[in-house]
């Protein structure tokens, strides 16, 4: 059983990405914010090995992203380029359903933005 440092350490790394996601596009803060609470939700009962790479991978996440997003908030015209190449080291240390969750997640991320079209949301109130 992991210690209460360890939930509080979760807990603040949680709401640390879903507070850098608000600096994101709609689309992709949906997409974002969807994935971030299944995962964390789906390692909630992860083995201490697993749990301290599960948060090293995500403190990763949330630098990187901090990163690039505050690109944009210092420079706002310019573009906002998100995202990282995985190295295949990174691969290999994956599994079958690591790499199915990776696939799933391109497919979503690729697609056109109109499954998050906020817009379109707002005039079903309307009907």
């Amino acid at each position: 059983m992991l210690g209460a440092a360890h939930v509080c350490r979760v807990r603040m790394l949680y709401r640390r990405i879903l507070l850098l996601h608000r600096l994101l596009p709609p689309d992709l803060r949906a997409l974002g914010d969807q994935y971030v609470r299944d995962e964390f939700r789906r390692n909630k009962t992860a083995e201490q090995q697993e749990s301290e790479r599960f948060i090293q991978e995500w403190m990763e996440y949330a630098h990187v992203l901090q990163k690039q997003v505050s690109h944009t908030v210092v420079e706002p015209k310019q573009k906002m380029q998100l995202g990282a190449d995985l190295t295949e080291e990174k691969l290999k240390g994956f599994n079958n359903e690591q790499i199915g969750q990776l696939y799933e997640l391109m497919q979503e991320a690729t697609k056109p933005n109109l499954q998050f079209n906020i817009k379109n949301a707002s005039s079903c109130k309307n009907s």
